[in-house]
């Protein structure tokens, strides 16, 4: 038994921890405490890597101060390096989701480094009385002002990697955009038949509002680089030094390569959680607006026979146990179901920051489980989007030629040449007749064959320009 586990003590007694473990007492108390969902922490690498970044940037502010001697800074600060390069995530062993506003998270963080600090310094794990977890890798600190730092350079990580995704998926839809610019297709209002445009037009918008949202989320990034490190337990700075605030922001800064800044009210900074819920709410913009875009695509690639049939979506999987030959929109469905998600969490997200009472908000712990499952999920489909769907599709350019030929939609380019009036009747007695709008017009004597031409060539029509390709005047 004695070789199997060193023994611990906290203020509620003794309990064996395992003698492999790199984590103590605090952490294997939270193990027991919280068995929710069955994720550790260490399932977010991006916040274990923000946990030993913020412990980092603590010992050497304290070194600096001369409150932490320079070898125990120095072991601290390669166990977090380590930690950093990928090294003992898996003793990050506490859930997600737990009591205590992170104080599980930020023990767990204590524990790994100091131990990992003390083996480096020639000790054994468990040997606190040569370096301690709260006394040397926790000093100056809190998990009211450590944990949430951690989760704001975390999540700074993994936005950027989102961006990256999104520019890729606006790349592939630009690409197709540029790809199908010739190709004339009926638009839809309401899924009516509305005026003409180029399908390049339709594929162009879906990059416009990648665009956009890439934009939005790096407004919403900037937010988070404001930290309330230094602030301690409620903002007011109790046992840090007066210089730490400062010192260990231009460390941490130094060590992510983000342009950080102390808060200016700490007490505000430490309560409020306006900066989660933004960014929550970025991601479900994101959220909806791919998900709509991906509703289009399996819209407009239905069928292949009984379905509108516009684009071809490559084929990735047999589509049905039953159906033989069926393929069906696989990449779009999961990429709506991972909006689905994030707008789900963006409501657990709300719902967190609005519970948070006094000078601390106690749910911070599923605020960043919920932003970094969203933030994940979403770069995964983003980039799934674009390799198995975007950069694949066909366009089935003779049938979108002929819808367009043979739409109701295109009297709408004629009315400000024949005029509202006839342009209406002209619809009402082509679809009495099953007759394409041309022939009605031509056989109306609205207009001469030569006009018409000009009137509903493609460039026209997608442009909607035909007061300045007809000088014909409505009567």
């Amino acid at each position: 038994m004695d070789d199997e586990f060193r023994y611990e003590h906290d203020l509620l007694g003794d309990l064996p921890v395992p003698r492999y473990a790199y984590f103590g007492v605090h952490t294997l108390r939270a193990v027991h405490n919280f068995p929710i969902t069955g994720t550790r922490i260490s399932a977010h690498r991006d916040l274990v890597n923000g946990l030993a970044a913020v412990k980092q940037a603590a010992a050497l502010a304290n070194r600096d101060l001369g409150l932490l001697e320079a070898d125990k800074a120095e072991a601290i600060v390669t166990a977090c390096e380590e930690i950093r390069s990928g090294k003992l995530h898996d003793q990050f062993v506490v859930d997600v989701i737990q009591g205590g506003a992170g104080t599980s998270t930020n023990m767990n963080a204590n524990e790994v480094i100091a131990n990992r600090a003390l083996e480096l310094l020639g000790h054994q794990r468990g040997d606190y009385h040569h370096l301690h977890p709260l006394d040397d890798v926790n000093a100056g600190q809190s998990t009211n002002d450590a944990y949430p730092t951690a989760v704001k350079v975390a999540l700074l990580a993994s936005t950027h990697r989102l961006q990256q995704a999104m520019a890729t998926l606006r790349q592939a839809f630009r690409a197709k955009a540029d790809e199908f610019a010739d190709v004339v297709k009926t638009g839809r209002t309401q899924l009516q038949d509305a005026v003409p445009m180029t399908l390049g037009q339709e594929f162009g918008a879906y990059a416009v509002m990648l665009a956009e949202d890439e934009q939005r989320l790096a407004e919403a990034s900037a937010l988070i680089r404001e930290i309330n490190l230094g602030g301690t337990a409620i903002g007011t700075g109790l046992n840090s030094h007066p210089r730490y605030a400062a010192l260990v922001c231009a460390h941490l800064s130094a060590l992510t390569g983000e342009p950080l800044s102390t808060a200016a009210d700490l007490v505000e900074a430490t309560q409020d959680a306006g900066a989660f819920v933004q960014l929550s709410g970025v991601l479900k913009r994101i959220a909806v607006k791919l998900s709509k875009t991906c509703n289009d695509l399996r819209l407009l690639s239905s069928g292949p026979r009984a379905g509108l049939g516009e684009i071809n979506l490559p084929a990735v999987q047999a589509g049905s146990s039953i159906m033989p030959g069926k393929v069906n929109p696989v990449i779009p469905e999961v990429v709506n179901q991972i909006a689905f998600k994030a707008i789900g969490n963006d409501i657990t997200i709300t719902m967190a920051a609005e519970a948070g009472q006094l000078q601390l908000n106690a749910f911070e712990p599923v605020i960043a489980h919920c932003l970094f499952e969203s933030i994940g999920q979403l770069e995964a489909g983003c980039l799934t989007l674009a390799d198995r769907c975007v950069n694949g599709i066909t366009a089935n350019r003779e049938h979108l030629r002929a819808v367009v030929h043979n739409t109701i939609g295109i009297v709408t380019a004629l009315t400000p040449v024949i005029g509202y009036a006839k342009a209406s009747a002209a619809a009402q007695e082509a679809l009495d007749s099953d007759l394409p709008v041309a022939d009605v017009v031509l056989a109306q004597d609205l207009l001469t064959a030569d006009e018409l031409q000009r009137v509903l060539r493609p460039e026209t029509l997608a442009r909607n320009n035909a007061w300045e390709t007809h000088a014909h005047t409505p009567n």
